[in-house]
């Protein structure tokens, strides 16, 4: 068997109207601009900003934030082309379908499933640590037993408010992608209201001298940087899963992509230079840098309103990576690469409903049971792994299809899509062996799965088998 065989950038558009119920066309650019907007600011930029400058970057973070957001800004680029290209669900699992064939797509995808599943884990626990300091400021504590993920020497066993977080978010998502998509945008225009009001307050006490020296560390640190921030631009893909619900996805899809990338890189941009300017950078070894620069200049008041903005800006963090995840599971069910029951869609609500449900519970399960904190590390390699991908697959179609309408074409090729390469490859390299350890064991159960379920119920299985009766 054929195991590089490709889909027709066709046959994907004919699968997405013919198979079962279609999913609902509901999103326009403003929509996709604050999903991706929502996948990105989270607890990158109220969590990671301090510690990468105590111990990587120093004041040359804001360097750190530009480097990742140009290899961010690079893929995007790529991103975009496939998107209005091939408008169909699955992201870059499916452009790399069309672009590489059906192993390469299949490990793709189940590189996408660690990515989402993780990131969606992992942020339902940072979630739940903001909550109870929340509940702590109003003197309410949970049970210790409740309080986090099992561990016998801390006395905790379950971690309550990740599980009811993520379980409310997955009834969210439910209910239909237009609720999900509105609630959303509420919590973007929170989040990042709260960002400008740190912005407004903090740029008064900047001193220029804590600027000094600017690269403490030198590039390596730099550099070094750049790899730990680069998890605060994660999301920004999880905005192609949603090509199938947005209407006129050729013009829509490359608006909010690169919109959200670039509000978000101004921003981070912003918050970095602010706080290296208010707090001397080797004081900012702390979990919450942005509410510690505030206390610092003695604005206490501000302080809680960042409270609030770090928890509205995770849950749309936790929203949308579970959105990505039901949408890449439903594209590869549909393909016949995993079971039947992840494609099956609710018609009256129009989204894949028993999807939904099988991933929140999982993720739950994952995200209150099992300490993440190891193998949070894992989404930023499964991340940069679709990025070069995707930016390879740019160039293969241009060659190989050079005729295929494209509503935006990325410019500069092949200039551009080597540079996404270089540089994901280059931060790539920057992650520790153990990750690299990890990242290839789930490859390797990937690969089992592949050829023992995914190879025998491949829809383009079937069709190569009809073709083979009806000659």
């Amino acid at each position: 068997m054929n195991l590089l065989r490709k889909k027709s950038v066709q046959m994907l558009l004919d699968e997405a109207e013919q198979k079962g119920v279609s999913l609902k066309k509901d999103l326009g650019a403003f929509d996709l601009t604050m999903l991706g907007i929502g996948a990105i600011i989270g607890t990158g930029i109220f969590v990671l900003t301090g510690v990468a400058a105590a111990e990587h970057a120093g004041p040359a973070l804001v360097l750190s934030f530009i480097f990742s957001g140009l290899a961010c800004v690079f893929a995007a680029l790529c991103y975009a082309e496939f998107a209005s290209t091939v408008p169909v669900s699955g992201s870059a699992y499916t452009y790399s379908y069309a672009a590489f064939g059906e192993l390469i797509a299949w490990i793709l995808g189940w590189d996408l499933i660690l990515e989402y599943g993780v990131a969606a884990s992992a942020v339902a626990v940072g979630w739940s640590g903001y909550f109870q300091g929340l509940l702590a400021g109003f003197g309410i504590e949970l049970p210790k037993a409740l309080t986090n993920a099992y561990n016998p020497e801390q006395g905790t066993i379950i971690d309550l408010p990740a599980i009811c977080i993520t379980l409310l978010m997955a009834f969210l998502l439910s209910l239909g992608v237009k609720k999900s998509a509105r609630f959303n945008a509420i919590m973007v225009v929170i989040k990042v209201a709260v960002v400008l009001l740190f912005l407004a307050v903090g740029v008064w006490y900047v001193k220029p001298e804590n600027w000094s020296p600017f690269m403490p560390f030198g590039f390596s640190g730099v550099a070094t940087g750049a790899a730990t921030v680069f998890f605060a631009y994660i999301g920004f893909d999880a905005v192609s899963t949603a090509a199938e619900e947005v209407r006129n996805p050729q013009r829509n899809m490359p608006i909010g992509i690169i919109a959200s990338l670039f509000i978000c890189t101004l921003l981070y941009i912003a918050v970095s230079l602010v706080l290296t300017g208010i707090v001397p950078y080797e004081q900012l070894n702390v979990k919450n840098p942005v509410a510690f620069a505030l206390n610092y200049i003695h604005q206490d008041w501000v302080a809680g309103f960042i409270s609030l903005g770090a928890i509205t800006g995770i849950t749309t963090v936790l929203l949308v990576m579970l959105y990505g995840q039901t949408r890449l599971f439903y594209a590869i069910s549909r393909d016949g690469l995993l079971p039947k029951v992840f494609s099956k869609v609710s018609p009256t609500r129009q989204v894949p409903y028993v999807n939904t449900w099988l991933t929140g519970i999982i993720v739950a399960v994952f995200s209150g049971i099992i300490p993440l904190n190891k193998l949070a590390e894992l989404t930023n390699i499964g991340t940069l792994f679709a990025f070069i991908t995707v930016s390879i697959g740019v160039l293969i179609l241009r060659k190989t299809q050079p005729d295929l309408k494209r509503a935006f074409r990325v410019p500069m090729v092949p200039v551009i899509p080597l540079l996404a390469v270089a540089f994901c490859g280059y931060l790539i390299f920057q992650l520790p062996a153990l990750t690299w350890i990890g990242f290839g064991s789930w490859l390797l159960i990937g690969l089992v799965i592949y050829f023992t379920y995914g190879r025998k119920h491949s829809t383009l299985n079937d069709m190569e088998e009809t073709s083979e009766k009806a000659g």
